[in-house]
């Protein structure tokens, strides 16, 4: 997939910008507080219907604007042309349109144009709570996999009504009805189920990626490896049904609990992804040097398991990272970037350097775009 033209009307601090991008490698360039970010921002909306920067869409609306909107024009391997527009109105919320026609749901464009971002604030996966983690399982997936986004939100409307239920009874003083319980421990166990064993499921093919993509990032031979720690016994390779079982079984066995409680204790919502080096706990023990790896590690591998698992290959969005990488590392990335392993790549950076110095934007698939103005669009430079 390749972004061809971007358009962004009241996004952020865009009035209305408009930028095209080659093939390659795009580097957009310029002092801080000139937007951006905000162009790789709104490339994450049309693609994954939000930010990457986990804020709402009011807070997104440039403060002389009455509405947003993005559009984007784009190439792929099996869409020959596809455009994407994404609509943001207060007091009437978001939509997105593709070629023109609405969709019924925002979920159903995930996956459609697969995007990658590496970010400074990646450090949060490794170093974070539990919830970080969970949101990059829970991000490679929905775009890997359609059920699994209707497979989580299934089970987060049954886990929002459990809880209702257990949170008003527990005002009361009382247990809930056990028929009124046991309805939403059903589907909580069905959606729970098929949410862990996807993960599962995938994480056992995702294991090669992280050691291939760890050897790219880092100089010192060090075995990443991931597992996934829940609040059931899966250490047997249990199938779909196996899990669907032990999970009713725990939920059935913690009701007690979850009363006295007054909401869900158990389930994909606090499961856990365990990081670690050489067998060593990463969020725990690893320097600050082994987690940007581990970090930039975990979204490379994502890059290349979804450019495995898709139809249409990535595209790679990097804000402003280089400043917190050494040279070595630095090297490494420029030279994947330029290489025929990637497809098209969007990067910020203050400045120019090193990328002109080590990739060629004379043609047209690399592109050198400096953005001189707060708001302005970046202007096509030559190298």
């Amino acid at each position: 997939m390749r972004l061809r033209r971007i358009v962004l009307g009241g996004f952020r601090a865009h009035g209305r910008s408009e930028i095209e991008f080659g093939d390659g490698v795009n580097l957009i360039f310029g002092p801080n507080g000139v937007g951006k970010t905000n162009i790789l921002e709104a490339i994450h909306y049309l693609c994954l219907t939000k930010s990457f920067l986990a804020v709402q869409d009011q807070y997104v609306l440039n403060r002389d604007a009455e509405y947003f909107e993005v559009i984007g024009e784009f190439e792929g391997e099996q869409r020959a042309e596809l455009s994407a527009r994404t609509a943001f109105v207060p007091g009437e919320g978001k939509r997105i349109f593709i070629n023109g026609a609405p969709l019924d749901r925002l979920a159903d464009v995930v996956g459609m144009m697969p995007l990658v971002v590496f970010a400074p604030d990646d450090y949060v996966i490794t170093a974070g709570g539990p919830e970080e983690r969970r949101r990059f399982l829970n991000n490679i997936l929905s775009q890997a996999r359609p059920s699994y986004m209707e497979d989580l939100w299934v089970y987060r409307r049954a886990l929002k009504q459990r809880n209702e239920l257990l949170a008003q009874y527990q005002r009361l003083r009382m247990p809930p009805p056990d028929e009124l319980l046991e309805s939403w421990d059903n589907e909580l166990a069905r959606a729970g189920a098929r949410v862990i064993w996807q993960r599962l499921d995938f994480l056992r093919n995702f294991d090669r990626y992280l050691e291939n993509a760890y050897a790219t990032m880092a100089h010192v031979v060090e075995r990443p490896s991931i597992t996934y720690s829940t609040s059931i016994d899966v250490s047997d390779d249990v199938d779909a049904a196996g899990v669907e079982s032990r999970f009713g079984r725990r939920i059935n066995e913690r009701r007690r609990r979850d009363t006295d409680l007054g909401r869900t204790g158990d389930g994909p919502h606090r499961d856990e992804l365990v990081f670690e080096l050489n067998g060593m706990d990463v969020r725990r023990f690893a320097s600050q040097g082994q987690h940007r790896t581990f970090g930039m590690a975990l979204k490379l591998a994502q890059y290349f398991y979804l450019h495995d698992r898709l139809d249409e290959t990535p595209i790679l969005l990097l804000d402003d990272i280089f400043d917190h990488l050494d040279a070595g590392r630095t090297e490494a990335v420029l030279e994947l970037l330029n290489s025929d392993r990637i497809g098209q790549s969007i990067l910020t950076s203050t400045r120019s350097q090193p990328f002109t110095e080590q990739l060629d934007f004379d043609g047209d698939r690399n592109r050198l775009l400096e953005i001189r103005e707060r708001g302005r669009a970046p202007v096509r430079v030559s190298s």
